[in-house]
């Protein structure tokens, strides 16, 4: 059996190497235009110094060599043809494929605003190459931008923080990390980067990009007409998938980005995807397990892409660890239960629920109650049985059941 697999980040990685797991037989191919295996959720370690390449890494140094892949590093997939099974590299390379698993990842979107195109110090912050870009610029810049308060966003202005430059967030929604947490637990993570001088303007967003005569930027007029000064400016608003490649292979792909069911499997029957590359649920972990359901599916063995944790978040920017769990912020929270516990050391907990089913939750600071909060939702624990107030259950509530389902408690 030949296997192709394009993309050499968490999903690609973790498919390869379940595939090996379950055929050691198989001819494997991985087609990557990175050089390097390395993670891309702590690259802003990197940045820091905490972290050299090595410790990127998240296999083995002899993950190739041990699994018996064929690594065509550096090089692209440009074309897939799906009647002959063969794909083209950048290099003009045909490799034919039996399957193929595409986790071809994501790439930074340039917002179309003025100037941007242009601009030689703009640069994107999701592979080694940016990063390796914007340690240089920062060299010799004074005022860092950053358009983008989400994750990646805040992973580039904790990176930059020893450098003593004047950072400056600036985001179109009304707070930092709004996609994972609310209005309290982000305020949290504001106020602590604002006590390490990053400046943040929320509701507003870049509306021209003024060049000098080299095309780099020296500053950046908002939509509320304020200019800022900028030179360097590190493009944090968002990805695309990388599913160029696949236009006239027949394979189908949406708005988001590649179409994957329950099984990782594409439109063809022979072609499977995983992670960023769909566009959807962009985190490590999910990446990870995509690639490995692909990967046992490929190799003929049944896995399906269940699994409520799409939407979990886990961060821990200057030392405030927070959890973000599925339905955090309902569009319509009138229509949900929602359960908050705080205290005055920075403890913050918020649970989402109705009819018995948590949708949704934060955790701030203490994070003890996640291990117990994880089981509820795994197992599928109806909380509406559990006669105790929520942030109070722990194992022996849920662990012990009578024949009917009900719940039975131990005194305490």
């Amino acid at each position: 059996m030949k296997y192709v697999v394009l993309g050499a980040s968490a999903a690609g990685i973790s498919g390869a190497r379940r595939l090996r797991e379950l055929d050691a037989s198989a001819e494997i191919t991985l087609i990557s235009t990175d050089e390097h295996i390395y993670s891309r959720c702590i690259l802003h370690h990197y940045i820091e110094g905490i972290r050299d390449l090595n410790k990127l890494q998240f296999v083995p140094a002899d993950f190739i060599e041990a699994n018996r892949i064929h690594w065509l590093k550096g090089e692209a997939a440009v074309k897939v043809d799906t009647v002959n099974k063969i794909v083209t590299t950048s290099t003009g390379k045909e490799v034919t494929f039996d399957k193929l698993l595409i986790a071809t990842g994501s790439h930074v979107f340039f917002p179309p605003i003025p100037g941007l195109k242009e601009a030689n110090n703009a640069i994107g912050f999701h592979d080694l190459d940016e990063c390796e870009a914007i340690m240089q610029r920062a060299k010799t810049a004074n005022n860092v931008v950053i358009m983008g308060a989400g994750l990646v966003g805040i992973d580039a202005a904790s990176g930059l923080l020893h450098l003593g430059k004047s950072v400056t967030i600036v985001e179109m929604r009304d707070r930092m990390l709004s996609i994972q947490l609310d209005h309290k637990a982000a305020s949290s993570y504001e106020k602590a980067f604002a006590q390490k001088g990053v400046k943040q303007l929320y509701s507003v967003g870049a509306k021209e990009l003024i060049l000098d005569e080299n095309n780099a930027i020296t500053a950046i007029k908002l939509n509320s007409d304020e200019v800022i000064p900028c030179d360097l400016l590190i493009v944090a608003s968002g990805v695309r998938a990388n599913v160029g490649f696949l236009e006239g292979s027949g394979i189908e792909v949406d708005r988001f980005g590649l179409v994957i069911d329950p099984l990782g499997q594409t439109s063809h029957p022979d072609v499977y995807g995983a992670g960023d590359v769909t566009g959807r649920n962009p985190i490590w972990p999910v990446a990870v397990k995509e690639g490995i359901v692909a990967a046992s599916n490929m190799a003929g063995q049944t896995k399906e892409m269940t699994d409520f944790f799409a939407s979990k978040s886990t961060m821990n920017f200057l030392n405030i660890p927070t959890m973000s769990l599925g339905l955090a912020q309902p569009e319509n929270p009138e229509d949900y239960n929602i359960e908050i516990e705080e205290d005055d050391k920075g403890n913050y907990k918020k649970i989402v629920h109705k009819d018995g089913k948590i949708y949704g939750a934060i955790l701030q600071g203490d994070l003890a109650y996640s291990g117990v909060l994880t089981q509820l939702i795994r197992n599928n624990i109806d909380v509406s049985k559990v006669k105790k107030p929520l942030f109070k259950i722990d194992y022996s509530d849920f662990f012990n059941m009578t024949e009917n389902f009900e719940f039975t408690y131990k005194e305490h």
